[in-house]
């Protein structure tokens, strides 16, 4: 009777386990791929911000010292960080403003809304090696057309030295960025305006309010979460800089030159680089300007949300 029983029970605990167990083994691959690929690294290179390490010889743990040097000794870093806030004031502002004004008369358009949709996403989709060729020769000094168009209409007596001054060679950095990204934000503003209700617009109209006083009144307030959500996706992805200025200096015409002119186009990403793989290679100091970079990411994200959130969703 003990083992009737006993087999019973084998039997009851294996039909319990055998459904239960299904989910755990659909879900142990991306688990295990994510601890591998993911969460090993991000562990790891915090570890390697502790050490001073060259990447072939044995680790010596310095505790904090690179973070220290990093932020006290480091005029490159500081210099980095510099540029790229200042690029972002560049490029955030006017991609939201051209992003929002070219979704309102997208959207309005009659005619030709979709060619215009594709003429402005094609830039967005364009591979960035092709975006730096562009912009290569559009401000070269000696044949950009940018040069050949202010000598031939008078507006210069010679050419701009576009890319080695530095406010100018940030300025092109950024007209890059709004360059790529415009018609992303113009999708996404787009995308926003098909949920705003017709009638809200009607009942606008009856009350005599029309043109610009709607776009104010009511487009911009309803679009609010929509800005919120690129102002700080594009504060991530402004801290994160990289390919616009290494391509434009270093990238298709096989230059060695890391910054630009006197590193007024160094980002942060491309010290990290040049930190870890370029000039030098010293992981354990990459690593702590990587993590430095995470954290910097955190507060300028919750402090763009702050800012711009209605106050009720920012409390």
């Amino acid at each position: 009777m003990s083992a009737e029983r006993t087999v019973k029970s084998a039997a009851s605990r294996k039909r319990a386990w055998g459904p239960r167990m299904w989910p755990y083994l659909f879900a142990l691959p991306f688990v295990a791929a994510y601890a591998a690929f993911q969460l090993y690294p991000v562990i790891y290179s915090f570890v390697l911000s502790l050490h001073d390490w060259n990447g072939i010889g044995s680790k010596t743990y310095i505790g904090f010292k690179n973070y220290v040097q990093l932020w006290t000794h480091d005029p490159l870093f500081v210099k980095s960080l510099w540029n790229t806030l200042i690029m972002m004031a560049m490029f955030i502002p006017v991609t939201l403003i051209l992003g929002l004004l070219l979704a309102y008369w997208t959207f309005h358009l009659v005619r030709g809304k979709k060619l215009i949709q594709t003429i402005n996403v094609l830039p967005y989709i364009t591979t960035p090696v092709a975006i730096g060729f562009i912009f290569s020769y559009l401000f070269d000094w000696q044949t950009g057309l940018v040069n050949l168009l202010l000598v031939k209409f008078g507006w210069a007596q010679e050419g701009v030295y576009w890319l080695q001054n530095p406010w100018s060679s940030r300025a092109v950095i950024a007209l890059m960025v709004i360059w790529r990204n415009l018609g992303y934000f113009m999708i996404i503003y787009m995308a926003g305006m098909t949920v705003i209700p017709q009638d809200v617009y009607e009942a606008a109209r009856v009350d005599g309010s029309s043109g610009f006083h709607t776009f104010r009144k009511i487009t911009m307030p309803l679009l609010r979460n929509i800005s919120v959500f690129l102002v700080v996706t594009s504060v991530i992805n402004g801290l994160q800089l990289f390919d616009e200025p290494k391509l434009l200096y270093g990238g298709w015409s096989g230059s060695v030159q890391v910054g630009g002119p006197d590193n007024t186009a160094l980002t942060m990403i491309w010290h990290f680089v040049d930190v870890s793989f370029i000039s030098d290679t010293r992981f354990g100091y990459a690593s702590a300007i990587a993590y430095s970079l995470f954290l910097l990411i955190v507060v300028f994200s919750m402090l763009s949300y702050r800012l711009t959130a209605p106050k009720e969703d920012s409390k």
